[in-house]
């Protein structure tokens, strides 16, 4: 079986019942063998009516008489990957879109609703037809975007009070964007300009991130990234450019001692070792042994000496008190500023997880300080662009810690779609004398 829309209805019904999206297009896909083609088509099928889930259903609830959620389940895939062609892809011709998704219904048990599926599409185009937008919007900005570019309204809601209306629009259609992968150079192995020449005789296009010495962006479909020219060397590894900015930002000197208490996988501790010369030492902790694992194998291949393992939770490190001059912590978090790269997670995340997450990362920084020297640094940095995991984090510890202050013009919150990288939160700490 080898039809790509079957295929992602598999995959989509997966995702439906609880399964990374990720991980259901890789089930799917190691059982067959798809040409390239294919493999794009049935990616984008998943990963965009999975990001979109909400304006799809939006559409069933106008045109149907039934609402989505009391469709079969099936049928709302099924649905979902009509509307989705119709509505996003361009290059699919919607006649295509109809049949291909009246065929679906057809082989997966709904051959007596053949008629409504195609009806309720063409009612669709004809909508379109008439206008640009069929949709009905409600007005409330908060609805009324979470609707149009698929987001839970408590999410447009935390960036239109830090944003306004205009840029929330702009940041909700830079995470519907398909991502980009951006690379860092070991700069111990190689440099910028062999990675460049190497890519290019391959015929892969790269081109430079501003101000990030080390970075560079694919920009163009690469095949499998293992394959690519000095990946089995160590001259490069992936890492997003606003993760890189977070090294430069903790700005690590050779001889240091130097701790990244939420480690795993590793992108920050390898760039750490990098920045370094690989001299001094890296104590990378993380409580999940997997996790440290992968650390492990991208440290051997980078050629990297200086990382030492730490599997525990930083909450309860004693050992590491006063030993750091410098200390990462990434903290665990809701992850907003990368919705893009992960399309389930806008509707995994809720008010309450950001609020329980909240707490882990305030207890983190409480206990993590303890581990810095007199006059050391601590960077508390964050994937997300929740005030509640950031500023009033930092806020809240610079008020119970006389000891600690922010260091001036060293906050820096990146909004993707002003930048064009993931969205992050950074934050450099110094650490003034001890009270104890």
């Amino acid at each position: 079986m080898n039809n790509p829309r079957q295929l992602a209805f598999i995959a989509l019904r997966d995702v439906h019942q609880g399964a990374y999206t990720d991980v259901a297009i890789d089930r799917v896909l190691q059982k067959v063998n798809l040409a390239d083609r294919d493999r794009r088509l049935l990616t984008e099928l998943v990963y965009g009516s999975t990001r979109r889930q909400r304006t799809l259903d939006t559409l069933i609830d106008q045109l149907a008489t039934k609402a989505s959620h009391q469709q079969p389940k099936d049928l709302r895939t099924i649905l979902h990957l009509g509307f989705y062609q119709l509505r996003y892809q361009e290059r699919i011709p919607p006649s295509a879109a109809v049949n291909t998704t009246v065929e679906l219904a057809k082989n997966n048990g709904f051959s007596g609703l053949t008629g409504f599926v195609n009806g309720l599409l063409r009612q669709y185009i004809r909508l379109a037809e008439k206008s640009l937008e069929p949709l009905k919007l409600p007005e409330k900005p908060e609805e009324r975007l979470g609707i149009l570019h698929s987001f839970p309204d408590w999410i447009t809601q935390v960036w239109l009070e830090q944003l306004g209306i205009t840029e929330t629009e702009k940041l909700c259609q830079w995470m519907n964007q398909t991502p980009t992968i951006d690379l860092r150079v070991n700069i111990l192995r190689s440099s910028v300009e062999e990675v460049e020449s190497a890519f290019t005789s391959a015929g892969v296009l790269v081109k430079r991130i501003p101000q990030l010495p080390q970075g560079l962006r694919l920009i163009s479909s690469t095949g499998p990234i293992q394959q690519l020219p000095g990946f089995n060397q160590g001259w490069w590894t992936i890492q997003d450019s606003s993760a890189q900015l977070v090294g430069h930002l903790l700005d690590p000197q050779p001889g240091e001692v130097i701790i990244d208490v939420c480690a795993a996988p590793g992108g920050k501790t390898t760039h750490i070792a990098e920045l370094m010369g690989d001299t001094g030492k890296i104590w990378a902790c993380d409580r999940t042994p997997s996790r440290l694992r992968k650390l492990q194998t991208n440290a051997q291949r980078l050629h990297l000496q200086s990382i030492d393992i730490c599997t525990g939770d930083s909450r309860n490190l004693p050992q590491f008190y006063h030993t750091a001059d410098r200390l990462l912590l990434d903290a665990p978090c809701s992850g907003l500023g990368t919705l893009h790269r992960h399309a389930d997670a806008r509707w995994r995340q809720t008010p309450e997880s950001v609020q329980e997450l909240s707490q882990l990362q305030t207890e983190l920084i409480s206990h993590t300080a303890n581990f810095v020297k007199n006059n050391g640094i601590l960077v508390y940095a964050t994937c997300t662009l929740h005030p509640a995991e950031n500023e009033q984090v930092i806020a809240k510890f610079l008020a119970t810690h006389p000891n600690w202050q922010q260091e001036q013009g060293t906050a820096n919150k990146v909004w993707p779609h002003q930048q064009d990288m993931d969205g992050f939160f950074m934050v450099r700490l110094r650490k003034t004398n001890d009270s104890e």
